[in-house]
């Protein structure tokens, strides 16, 4: 750090004791000390991997492109009408809404949040959760911010890894922000967990559900419901729908997430008098059809797929072979397109536990206003890093300062209205909430001739 930095630092200091002192924690917010006057001048800092405006990181296109220069060189009534422009022919782009709601606010010094995605490795959850955050975003703005100060959002690639991440999530601590909303799998969250709660930065996940999660510090929150609770809808409805007890867990042993929901699903079934008469790791040498007649010679008669994103070809491997035989139940991150696309017919009947669907509650406001902004159905992960967003803001609201979200997250009596239900945390970090099963049946929704319908 340079002399000149230390002086600067040295009398903001000076200026913020002061403050307080005066009784004025009104100025620490108003100056931005704690979460808006970030290092990424201009959305471009030194980290390559995060941007507020002045760098692409998704999807490129001119104007778009034109916007982010203008944002570099602090010209944001350029950015602005470019992305205004930009987004009239493209509205499904949720890196362009968040990049003008920050272009509105300028230079201002408000409060900042960040948002942290698998961009590199797997753009589309990258995507579904940046829909959630800029919703939001743009919602608080247009109601005049947050106690009148509007809602900036810094976004960061943590390409999809463990290193990524806890990577990320140092840069993120350089940035002076109120909290940050990821990571997306279980692992990556796990790995950036340390991080965050050594530097007192709250981290709220949208999508990572395993148990072990909740054990990682009072700083550690998730809006999606843990493991715990998919795995009990999961058996629930093999005792008591199914009427079968006998079932074989296909799992990736080197995925957090996995290993996690084979864990709760075989106790729980266990405590429930059914029976795991298999488990099957798919990580390696995995072979569906010796792997299923092996789990039929012990007489499964449902199969549970526990596998996660990134061994989605096997599950479907399995899904083939199994052809329609015996019933299939598997976790949220099987609910993506591509499992209606490559199951197909042979996926039809298949039952998944999920957090949230859009079908579920058809007349909520949030749905409403989703489907008007992105001119599309959104899914589960959009629905709970809106979720975990406005929970940040409800805290902003009573307490911002990094200590203060942390406490007011903590607190029993804390609540904010989410996508379908009020949003409120145990002890644990964890969301308790309900999930919600589905069944993939012939439809044309997703444009593959199949999709997934919530059950009653």
């Amino acid at each position: 750090m340079t002399q000149k930095n230390e002086t600067k630092i040295l009398l903001l200091s000076l200026v913020v004791t002061g403050a307080l002192l005066a009784g004025g924690g009104w100025w620490v917010y108003q100056a931005g000390f704690l979460g808006g006057n970030t290092s990424v001048t201009g959305g471009r800092g030194s980290d390559g991997n995060l941007s507020a405006g002045g760098k692409l990181l998704t999807r490129d296109a001119p104007e778009k492109r034109a916007a982010v220069e203008a944002i570099a060189q602090n010209d944001f009534s350029g950015a602005v009408s470019r992305l205004e422009a930009y987004l009239q022919n493209n509205p499904n782009d949720p890196e362009a809404l968040i990049y003008l709601n920050n272009a509105r606010i300028g230079n201002q010094n408000v409060p900042t949040i960040g948002v942290a995605v698998p961009i590199t490795g797997n753009l589309d959850a990258a995507q579904e959760i940046l829909r959630g955050v800029a919703q939001a975003q743009k919602e608080i703005n247009e109601q005049g911010g947050i106690n009148g100060t509007p809602l900036k959002v810094i976004i960061g690639d943590d390409q999809n890894t463990p290193q990524g991440a806890s990577s990320l999530a140092r840069a993120f601590t350089r940035e002076r922000l109120l909290g940050v909303v990821g990571h997306f799998s279980s692992e990556n969250s796990q790995a950036a967990a340390s991080v965050y709660q050594e530097s007192g930065l709250v981290m709220i996940s949208p999508t990572s559900t395993s148990v072990p999660l909740a054990q990682s510090g009072d700083h550690i929150f998730r809006t999606v419901p843990s493991d715990a609770f998919t795995a009990k809808a999961m058996v629930q409805y093999q005792l008591n729908v199914l009427n079968q007890q006998r079932a074989a867990v296909f799992f990736n042993s080197q995925s957090d997430y996995s290993q996690s929901l084979k864990n709760q699903f075989t106790q729980e079934l266990f405590s429930s008098g059914g029976n795991v008469v298999g488990e099957y790791d798919v990580s390696s040498n995995f072979n569906a059809r010796n792997a299923l007649q092996d789990a039929q010679s012990k007489g499964a008669q449902v199969l549970i797929l526990a596998t996660n994103f990134n061994t989605l070809d096997q599950a479907v491997q399995v899904i083939q072979v199994n052809d329609r035989n015996l019933p299939l139940l598997g976790g949220d991150s099987l609910y993506t397109p591509r499992l209606l696309q490559l199951g197909a017919d042979n996926a039809v009947g298949m039952v998944l536990a999920v957090p949230w669907h859009i079908d579920g509650n058809p007349n909520a406001g949030f749905v409403t206003r989703s489907r008007q902004l992105w001119r599309a159905d959104v899914n589960w992960r959009t629905a709970m890093a809106y979720d975990a967003t406005q929970a940040l803001i409800g805290a902003l609201r009573q307490n911002p300062t990094p200590q203060g979200v942390q406490q007011t997250l903590s607190n029993p009596s804390f609540q904010a209205s989410g996508a379908a239900a009020e949003i409120r945390f145990l002890p644990s970090g964890d969301r308790n909430q309900a999930v919600q099963l589905v069944k993939v049946e012939a439809g044309s929704r997703s444009g593959f001739g199949y999709d997934f319908v919530p059950l009653p």
